[in-house]
């Protein structure tokens, strides 16, 4: 039998109705009082299963809910952790999964990961979008992030139409995609708004030396809010000379009006080492 481990956890919002017809009706529909909205596209889930498929290392699920994704990604052999706070659902998973599954009852936003090397996937919980992101970007050992999310923040940290301040600033340390939109007729309860599939990984080889971090978060914060009519007299504005600017701009093909939410990684990190002297 699984092991069952106790704590907090937190859910996910919405409104009501509607179930597409390829729903799969052993995912019940999430607790209203939770604002939950759970994944019965199979479609769906098979993509994210799928999106872990290739890697031999231990999955940690959090906001696991009824097991939607939980009982696919068991049958991939290999070490699961499954945090969820609905005792009801705790209880269910713990009758349902196979005894490479370990329930969590725990807190997402406080859940101790596994010190080695692992894998996350999260149907997020569309309110807590924001403190799970920035919980997951400090956290080590992970992998890749497997996350749905709403579709205007999958877009954003993906870069798509350009890119956010959050996502400038960890650039150098994690490459995100946007694998594809999720209609709302994919969830019970179907929520007022269509979801993203959001793949972070974490770069290999980092552009830049953890140590950086800090100075270079800094710096990504002072080019995103910084005054001037484009990057190129914000940056100039932050103390950089001008022919500096023109020749990194040309490196990186960046356009005169271009302004810091249309900057990739290599002109953001290209611009930091430039500061840096």
């Amino acid at each position: 039998m699984p092991r069952n481990r106790s704590s907090r956890t937190s859910a996910h919002p919405a409104p009501a109705d509607g179930v597409p017809q390829h729903s799969r009706p052993e995912y019940p529909g999430g607790a209203h009082e939770l604002g939950q909205n759970l994944l019965v596209d199979r479609q769906v889930i098979d993509r994210v299963v799928d999106l872990v498929r290739g890697a031999d290392r231990p999955l940690v699920e959090w906001a696991a809910g009824r097991g939607a994704l939980t009982v696919p990604m068991s049958r991939l052999g290999r070490p699961v952790e499954a945090v969820e706070i609905d005792p009801r659902s705790v209880g269910r998973l713990g009758r349902v999964v196979p005894g490479n599954v370990t329930v969590t009852r725990g807190d997402i936003l406080r859940h101790a990961p596994p010190s080695d090397a692992y894998d996350l996937v999260c149907n997020v919980p569309f309110h807590l979008t924001t403190p799970v992101l920035r919980r997951l970007f400090t956290l080590d050992g992970w992998q890749r992030a497997v996350l749905v999310t709403q579709w205007e923040v999958a877009r954003k940290r993906a870069a798509v139409g350009g890119t956010t301040l959050l996502t400038a600033q960890w650039w150098p340390w994690f490459s995100p995609r946007l694998d594809r939109r999720i209609p709302a007729g994919a969830f019970r309860p179907r929520p007022s708004v269509d979801a993203g599939l959001l793949v972070i990984d974490r770069r290999p080889e980092p552009l830049l030396p953890p140590a950086q971090r800090r100075h270079y978060q800094r710096f990504a914060a002072a080019v995103f809010n910084g005054r001037g009519r484009g990057v190129h007299a914000v940056l100039a504005r932050q103390g950089l000379a001008r022919s500096d600017v023109r020749r990194w701009a040309r490196e990186h093909r960046v356009g005169p009006n271009a302004l810091p939410r249309d900057l990739d990684a290599g002109a953001w990190v290209g611009a930091y080492r430039l500061s840096a002297g």
